[in-house]
């Protein structure tokens, strides 16, 4: 039997595909008991519904898995969160010595965004979809700029900060953020559903499509090279697998108290910028406005194609997945306002 909640959520989950989503599935979990609805169509000029266990690029959201390692690697003794950049990686970045591990988690390193410089609207997306690119490269294109303020002062989302944060887990590990993702968090939790792709341009398993606007027109743009993401936002997972991984994480069976407690530590709402919905960063995380005032944190997301939201409470009362899929029009404030609603019918209702 549908509950009230399911119906509104049902509801909101309309409205999203009315302001222009192709598709959306809504993962709510109130305690124990969870539901996932579903609206739109999983490919456009078809019928076909969008998969419940539908995978799909979470973009941002790679950045929580990958602040886990770097706080389990703290734990270990392996990185101090104070210690500098040039302290671990010298002669990567020219100013180095002042941009702290904290400073890369929360952004507040100062250092220009390389995806600024990388937007790919139109034909040039089209272009350059499936080719790699080197972290080093990337970090590159930051490295050549001025720091945009000083190392701490400021609250700035910088996809290259994880870049570095990359390299940095290789350096002290000696393996890859990819293998050390994949051992530390997703095989204990058996996270079967998500995956680190490297250069895959595919999505493995059922999943619904994701379209740009290009000359007025939606083209399908599912197929990418998410390497130009990589460390930032390139893993693909599932709804139920982000409930999962939230779940582990605020149970205590990823961090300890002392290094969930640094991961939670926010920036202040009057440093935050430019993220709907936060009001305050921790390493990595957000901590989330919400209608009735709970102790909400998670993460917001994007990348060609795909929206993701995530939002849990310290406590594991409510929770709630978000993805969509970019439709017929482009993302806007109508869209973005259909989220916040929904996300809020969710866990305040």
């Amino acid at each position: 039997m549908t509950s009230a909640l399911q119906e509104a959520v049902q509801g909101a989950a309309d409205r999203l595909v009315a302001a222009g989503a192709a598709g959306v599935q809504f993962r709510v979990a109130r305690g124990d008991d969870a539901f996932v609805v579903t609206s739109g169509v999983a490919e456009l000029g078809t019928d076909r519904p969008v998969p419940a266990d539908g995978r799909f690029r979470v973009s941002c959201l790679t950045k929580p898995f990958v602040s886990v390692v770097v706080l389990q690697l703290v734990a270990a003794g392996k990185i101090v969160l104070d210690n500098t950049v040039e302290s671990y990686l010298p002669g990567l970045l020219p100013y180095g010595e002042k941009i702290t591990i904290r400073n890369l988690m929360q952004h507040t390193s100062g250092l220009y965004n390389y995806s600024d410089s990388f937007q790919k609207p139109g034909d040039r997306f089209l272009r350059d979809r499936y080719k790699h690119y080197e972290p080093a490269d990337l970090i590159a294109i930051a490295a050549a700029k001025p720091l945009e303020f000083e190392p701490g002062s400021k609250f700035a989302y910088c996809n290259t900060n994880y870049f570095v944060i990359g390299l940095l887990i290789e350096k002290v590990t000696g393996r890859s953020y990819r293998t050390e993702i994949t051992e530390r968090v997703l095989e204990p939790l058996e996270l079967t559903e998500t995956v680190l792709p490297g250069d895959d341009p595919n999505i493995p398993g059922p999943h619904a499509r994701g379209y740009m606007q290009i000359g007025g027109e939606p083209v399908d743009v599912t197929l990418m090279n998410p390497s130009e993401a990589g460390c930032a936002g390139e893993i693909i997972s599932t709804t139920r697998d982000l409930d999962t991984f939230f779940s582990a994480l605020f149970s205590g069976k990823l961090l300890d108290e002392p290094e969930l407690t640094e991961m939670t530590t926010a920036l202040p709402e009057d440093m935050i910028e430019n993220l709907p919905m936060g009001i305050g960063y921790g390493l990595g995380i957000m901590k989330l406005a919400n209608d009735a005032g709970l102790d909400l944190w998670g993460h917001g997301a994007g990348i060609p194609g795909y929206a993701t939201f995530a939002a849990t409470t310290r406590d594991l009362s409510a929770r709630v997945q978000l993805s969509f899929t970019i439709g017929d029009k482009d993302f806007g404030p109508e869209a973005e306002q259909a989220v916040i609603r929904g996300v809020n019918i969710a866990l305040c209702s």
